[in-house]
């Protein structure tokens, strides 16, 4: 089997990621001293948005004077997903376009709009839970468990619990 029919395949075993995102996440400590982490990559491109703007204002900052707003090992990270996910996509022929989902268009119709305010506000709340708790499932749920932090296993078993109860209230009480 050569790497490419791996890379074509449509689905792979959970077990075999696992352990993948795992070495991914003991190497980024053991090579650079840094856990795997994606959401202050979105804060950080939001100040240098702002800085285009209002260049003063980001550098008064209190945030990003503790975080400077910049493309970093962690941006590169998240453009490096994107692309993977392109890419496994397109290698493994399931790359397609779509704005509404077919279990959303069974549930609540075929209209974009709905979906596309959903996934907005849905975005915006994720946005600010992962800012708030210090971290995102990348962050809290690999290189924090990774760590045996406390509060990373308290937050991933929140991210399990906050996607079990949403997904339960927009598919079955607002579905039905």
């Amino acid at each position: 089997m050569s790497l490419m029919d791996i890379l074509a395949r449509e689905s792979w075993s959970p077990y075999a990621v696992g352990v993948g995102i795992g070495l991914l996440g003991t190497l980024a400590f053991l090579l650079s001293d840094k856990p795997l982490g994606c959401s202050t990559s979105f804060s950080s491109t939001a100040g240098m948005i702002h800085k285009l703007f209002n260049r003063r204002k980001v550098e008064e900052s209190p945030y990003y004077k503790n975080i400077p707003p910049a493309v970093d090992w962690q941006w590169m990270l998240v453009l490096g997903v994107l692309i993977g996910g392109f890419l496994s996509a397109t290698l493994s022929g399931q790359f397609q376009l779509v704005a509404v989902p077919g279990l959303w268009a069974e549930t609540f119709g075929p209209s974009p709009v709905p979906r596309m305010i959903a996934a907005v506000i849905g975005g915006i709340i994720m946005g600010i839970g992962a800012r708030w708790a210090g971290g995102c499932t990348s962050g809290h749920g690999i290189s924090g468990t990774l760590q045996l932090a406390i509060s990373s296993w308290v937050a991933a078993a929140c991210f399990f619990a906050g996607g079990i109860v949403t997904a339960m209230i927009l598919y079955r009480i607002i579905g039905s």
